[in-house]
């Protein structure tokens, strides 16, 4: 069994002020991605996130979060560098939607987060013929009208979480008045993360 953290911040709650602070966070690598964004709401939660992983890293594994070092990759999430943990397995996972950016974190095994806002003004049945497979359909056309949209984004956020983890894992889905969030892990969790609200330092 394995422990994970799940922070989230509300990025439209960050002020503008503070983001040249928080960039101070990013690595070289990390700055020079900045430089490719076009939309200033995917800038914002780039920095906010890369922050909010050094964050969930510092907690789980015990060390001032500024000490946590990451390496961009060419696809896919960044690399930790550091710490180095003998006979740890360290994963976190990012995930943003809306004015939402989260991140779980945990120091025994790799992890896959996704999160989703709730909106049930899509067309959801057109959704789910376009981007489920024949389990997940099944999964669909079992729910009741008054499940729809909460059972969509439960299937939906699943498939991601599974889709970063990289792997058969195990999911929990953990409760959000906004948002389906749903975390995936290698290892079973002995507890479901419950999500912690924060505030950037």
């Amino acid at each position: 069994m394995a422990g994970a953290s799940l922070l989230m911040v509300d990025a439209h709650a960050v002020p503008d002020a503070d983001l040249p602070h928080l960039r101070d966070w990013l690595s070289a690598g990390e700055l020079a991605r900045c430089q490719r964004f076009v939309r200033a709401e995917r800038l914002r939660q780039f920095v906010i996130g890369r922050v909010l992983v050094r964050m969930a890293l510092g907690r789980v594994l015990g060390v001032p979060a500024r000490d946590v070092t990451l390496a961009e990759q060419m696809a896919g999430a960044p690399l930790l560098v550091a710490p180095v943990m003998p006979g740890a397995a360290p994963g976190f996972s990012i995930s943003h939607s809306g004015r939402w950016v989260a991140c779980a974190a945990s120091a025994d095994t790799a992890l896959g987060l996704d999160i989703e806002t709730l909106d049930a003004t899509r067309d959801l049945a057109a959704l789910a013929q376009q981007a489920f497979d024949a389990d997940e359909m099944r999964q669909w056309d079992a729910l009741s009208p008054v499940q729809r949209v909460d059972g969509f984004y439960r299937i939906w956020s699943t498939k991601e979480a599974r889709f970063k983890l990289g792997r058969a894992g195990h999911s929990i889905a953990i409760g959000h008045d906004e948002l389906s969030v749903v975390v995936c892990s290698a290892v079973p969790l002995a507890v479901p993360p419950a999500i912690e609200l924060v505030a950037l330092e």
